[in-house]
């Protein structure tokens, strides 16, 4: 059984990437704290059919097709999330893509595509959001960075540029929103196994490092990471801010 925690009933929480991954996992699990949820990804098939499959279950789950990399369609999604559940309360930023690349191969065009799909709309959208928040005079945001800059991963310069960066971008917000109550911390995940993870990237020789390195001799869930962050967001974390938060099973 999941912890509840009742002071997240009935409050907006917006989700970025939240059609799949972790990010479907954390809907559900907001869904599941009876919280209004509106999630953005553009993935339209899955996104719709994990909001119909959650308000089937008399859960509140709110899909709009948002590609997060165009700020003017980010900033129209939270009007839209707005309008239509109140204001925001909590922000997830958890969209992101761990594509590979080799350095020679990195155009300015790319890097600027990276830095915009795993950086740039987590300042945009708490941009966004951070009226309301000082309004209520409380809120709760949520970035996601990565482990992989801290194990000195290779073949990604541009995605683990951005992930270190979330670290300096939550402690800023953190310190100017403080005096308004407004909490922000960053998590770090680990190898968590969603399907994109074990398709592409869980071979048996990986499987063996992740066993290795790993103080947990076993594979991470998408829930896992869920629980965590449902609890950072809820007044059980209260006296949480400006932290960087590893879940990883004990990796780095």
């Amino acid at each position: 059984m999941a912890a509840v925690y009742s002071d997240l009933a009935g409050k907006v929480a917006l989700v970025t990437g939240g059609a799949s991954g972790i990010g479907e996992s954390i809907v559900r699990h907001f869904a599941r704290q009876k919280s209004k949820v509106v999630f953005f990804d553009i993935k339209a098939e899955a996104g719709a059919t994990l909001a119909k499959t959650l308000t089937a279950e008399g859960l509140s789950a709110l899909f709009l097709e948002v590609d997060v990399t165009d700020i003017a369609a980010l900033r129209n999604g939270v009007e839209q999330a707005r309008q239509a559940l109140g204001p925001i309360q909590i922000l997830i930023n958890n969209a992101a893509h761990d594509e590979r690349h080799r350095t020679e191969d990195v155009t300015p065009d790319y890097w600027d595509d990276r830095l915009a799909v795993n950086l740039k709309h987590q300042f945009f959208a708490a941009q966004a959001v951070l009226p309301d928040m000082k309004a209520a005079n409380a809120g709760a945001i949520v970035n996601f960075g990565s482990t992989s800059w801290m194990a000195a991963q290779g073949g990604m310069a541009a995605y683990t540029a951005s992930k270190s960066a979330v670290l300096g971008l939550t402690r800023s917000l953190a310190r100017d929103y403080g005096p308004y109550n407004v909490r922000v911390n960053a998590i770090a995940p680990g190898w968590i196994m969603t399907e994109r993870q074990i398709e592409k990237w869980l071979t048996p020789e990986a499987e063996v490092e992740l066993l290795k390195r790993q103080c947990l001799k076993r594979k991470l869930t998408p829930d896992e990471l869920a629980k965590f962050t449902v609890f950072l967001a809820s007044d059980e974390a209260s006296a949480c801010t400006a932290q960087h938060y590893v879940v990883d099973g004990g990796w780095v």
